[in-house]
């Protein structure tokens, strides 16, 4: 049965990095398939015959099984054609909302729609909404109002959709899958229109999965009324109801740089706190009701009744928590434990482990995209691997309290180091670094979270005031002194080892070592386990060889953001727009991809214009990846500028050679600072790359009259093998002298989906195409790599990386 579910996870793993999804008649062949294997094991006796069969057997109902829920999914995708039209909803708000500065967002159970014309448009079932306020299509002077919508509720709501669609980058975060994980088939925003009339139809339309949400709610508000504008609150909600997006992103830079991230939740060793705890009093109160002459031992045995009520509590809490897959894998767990007692069966640990893998996989086939699922199983199996077997007990007379709680002590040290070495490869692969801080800030932090903190906001959050006040304020102040110890922490300079995301010969590699280390006691050489280990601690980051260069330009959405690299120099031109208070191109694209890259400084960076789509990410790289200096053409007072200790102002005539590449800034003129009448981004820092006979020229947002000075003063300089669209493709860049003089063979254009600016202009899109030029655009290609050398090479992130679900 093991190797049967083993099997069936690798199957799953597989499907998820196919390009196309397999026909129904090839699945069924599978299924065949996976008959045949699974009789053939039946028949045979012999294990080493018998595990390959079941493991095989397995892995092809997994792909198939996998393949099928994908294809149901898939098939609710929103017409094309209905992209950008008005529509009216009828439906319940299906989620706990998250309030921004700008709006509110939430998940819609569509019940019926309705176009404009009177059609019944083939809207999906699911929807992701945004709601925000901003300037009235009706008057100008007004701000849309933005409903107050609660789980549970039914509006009537004229919203525009679009299909789900997302940024593809390099080692970032894959919005498309995540979108198909939740089952939400597009998304959209409701519109200002009051004739329609925006409205609430019913408070509450009952659900079990509303009221869940509704009850999630409810706790949210008490724990923000008790704790009004407090620093730490959104960790106390994260505790209690698993809803981590009111925490900052300056207080996850804190925790992940301890190491505590996986306790900044609902986690399973949470969960199964307050099951066992649940447990035990529920076994002490049934043993004691046979005084009071109730006799209920009797009639069921107190061991029953505590596994009945262990595994109601910890499903109570996981529905709280939002079904999270370490939250899932710690229910089953604990779920079969519970159905193995009850029917007095002797449950084997790695049996229960392997039916929680299949029950998470059966529900969520694409879990297996998310590093929480990995870290969640990979280290209850390398405790599995480390200790079961291995315990130590007490021979003869129970011993002496201290003695106890040191064996205790002694016994949770060890687990820690089984987990923080455990897991090192596989926390090499996902995020491309390791906390070297964080067996001591675990230490202080596992206590205090889970035996203090946890249970306080729990009683707080259900408690009447005003005892839950005192409690929640109790929590928080705990939190206050927690975070101050780990922010000492993870600020030394060696709390944190990176280096590039490892191949994966060097992760088996690593992985092997490791579990040569932990072997048992006897185990030959087990120190030889660290060389294996070594290797992906000192991998050193990809660099171009000599005479080459690349260059990467991110798919950000609406803005800009490249990576150029030399053989022995890095250059970042401009960092991506803002998203959020919170989230920007820097961020959520350029840093993540820097750190897998094992890249922890930069030689320089160009900010080519203050516009908040080519500036927003940059106080963002810059906190998290050192720069030596920064060109600008932003005014001396810009928050950028006050925040760079090396700033320098671009001008034309401006140049620089790194490893045989020339750099030439091309504009602006240093006279144009003096003039008041110029815009930002006729100030654009347009910088002109050479290696070689090839190159690539980038004006940032300049428009016509900038092309034409360009073209005036020297023509032939702008010549280059690449242009990056000036202005995103805008109707007022372009011009056809500029492209004349520029003659590229290849234009970038960098744009967002479907982007309210409708760049690139259609008009301007064909002028590229009618010369003959090969047009790639980051909302279609997803990150665009440039490789200069003997040749120009060009990969398209979407095509390299194809997956069944993004949206072609």
């Amino acid at each position: 049965m093991r190797s049967a579910i083993v099997g069936f996870a690798i199957g799953v793993a597989l499907l998820q990095v196919q390009a196309e999804l397999p026909g129904k008649y090839l699945l069924c062949t599978f299924v065949a398939i996976a008959m045949l294997l699974w009789l053939g094991a039946r028949r045979n006796n012999r294990s080493f015959i018998n595990i390959p069969l079941l493991a095989g057997c397995g892995a092809l109902l997994g792909f198939a099984w996998a393949a099928v829920i994908a294809h149901h999914y898939l098939a609710q995708e929103l017409p094309r054609e209905w992209e950008g039209r008005d529509i009216t909803l009828i439906g319940t708000i299906d989620s706990l909302p998250h309030r921004l500065e700008q709006g509110v967002r939430f998940n819609f159970v569509v019940e019926r729609a309705t176009a404009d014309d009177g059609s019944k448009p083939p809207v999906p079932d699911k929807l992701a909404l945004s709601w925000y306020s901003g300037y009235s299509a009706f008057r100008a002077e007004e701000l849309q109002p933005v409903g107050d919508v609660h789980p549970g509720e039914r509006w009537q709501l004229k919203v525009r959709l679009r299909r789900p669609h997302g940024n593809a980058n390099p080692y970032g975060f894959d919005y498309e899958a995540w979108l198909l994980e939740q089952g939400l088939r597009a998304t959209g925003y409701v519109r200002d229109d009051r004739e329609a009339g925006n409205q609430r139809l019913d408070d509450f339309v009952f659900s079990f999965g509303h009221a869940v949400e509704r009850s999630r709610e409810w706790l949210r508000d008490r724990i923000y009324e008790a704790l009004p504008d407090k620093e730490y609150a959104g960790i106390i909600v994260a505790l209690v109801i698993g809803d981590q997006r009111e925490i900052s992103q300056s207080d996850w830079v804190v925790f992940n740089r301890a190491g505590v991230g996986h306790l900044i939740s609902i986690s399973g060793l949470h969960i199964t706190m307050i099951a066992g705890l649940m447990a035990s009093l529920a076994f002490a109160l049934w043993r004691r009701s046979f005084f009071t002459q109730a006799g209920l031992p009797l009639m069921l045995p107190a061991q029953k009744t505590a596994a009945l009520a262990g595994a109601g509590t910890a499903l109570l809490y996981v529905l709280l928590a939002g079904f999270g897959v370490p939250a899932q894998r710690t229910l089953y767990m604990l779920s079969v434990a519970a159905l193995a007692l009850w029917f007095g069966r002797i449950a084997n640990v790695s049996h229960v482990l392997c039916c929680a893998l299949l029950a998470v996989l059966l529900l969520d086939p694409w879990a297996v995209l998310w590093p929480g699922f990995w870290l969640s199983f990979g280290a209850v199996a390398i405790i599995l691997y480390a200790t079961v077997g291995r315990a130590q007990g007490f021979a003869g007379n129970e011993p002496p309290v201290t003695q106890r709680w040191l064996a205790t002590l002694q016994s949770a040290t060890h687990t820690q180091y089984v987990v923080t070495l455990g897991l090192v490869p596989l926390t090499m692969l996902l995020f491309g670094q390791i906390s070297l801080v964080s067996p001591v800030a675990n230490a202080i932090a596992i206590p205090v979270i889970s035996l203090v903190v946890t249970p306080l906001s729990l009683a707080g959050s259900l408690l009447p005031a005003p005892l839950s006040g005192w409690l929640l304020s109790g929590a928080h102040v705990l939190l206050e002194w927690l975070a101050a110890a780990l922010k000492c922490l993870s600020a030394l300079s060696l709390a944190v080892w990176t280096a590039p995301i490892p191949p994966w010969w060097l992760f088996v590699l690593a992985l092997i070592g490791v579990l040569w280390l932990l072997a048992p006691r006897g185990w030959p050489l087990r120190w030889l386990g660290l060389a294996a280990v070594l290797p992906l601690a000192l991998n050193v980051a990809a660099r171009p060889r000599e005479g080459e260069m690349w260059i990467t330009a991110f798919d950000v959405g609406q803005g800009t953001a490249l990576l150029i690299e030399t053989r022995n120099h890095r250059l970042l031109y401009d960092t991506g727009p803002a998203y959020s208070v919170d989230a920007n191109g820097g961020n959520r694209v350029i840093v993540p991809y820097l750190k897998a890259r094992g890249i922890s400084t930069l030689d320089g960076a160009i900010i080519s214009h203050g516009d908040i789509d080519h500036s927003g990410g940059a106080l963002s790289v810059f906190q998290e990846i050192g720069v030596g200096w920064v060109s600008s053409s932003l005014p001396e007072q810009h928050p950028i500028v006050l925040s760079t200790p090396d700033h320098r102002r671009c001008e034309a005539g401006q140049a620089w050679s790194w490893d045989g590449v020339q750099f030439d800034m091309l504009h602006p003129a240093a006279v144009s600072y003096d003039s008041t009448k110029w815009k930002p981004n006729a100030r654009s820092c347009t910088l002109k790359i050479t290696l070689g006979s090839r190159s690539i020229l980038l004006p940032g947002d300049i428009e016509a009259v900038q092309e034409a000075e360009l073209v005036e003063s020297d023509a032939d300089r702008l010549r280059a093998s690449v242009l990056l669209a000036p202005h995103h493709g805008s109707g007022t860049s372009s011009t056809m002298p500029f492209l004349n003089a520029v003659r590229p063979q290849i234009a970038l254009f960098q744009v967002g989906y479907r982007n309210r600016y409708r760049h690139p202009k259609s008009e301007v899109f064909e002028r590229y195409g009618e010369l003959g030029i090969q047009r790639l655009r980051s909302d279609a290609a997803g990150a665009i790599t440039l490789h200069f050398g003997d040749d120009l090479s060009v990969s398209e992130y979407r095509s390299e990386h194809a997956r069944y679900w993004y949206d072609r």
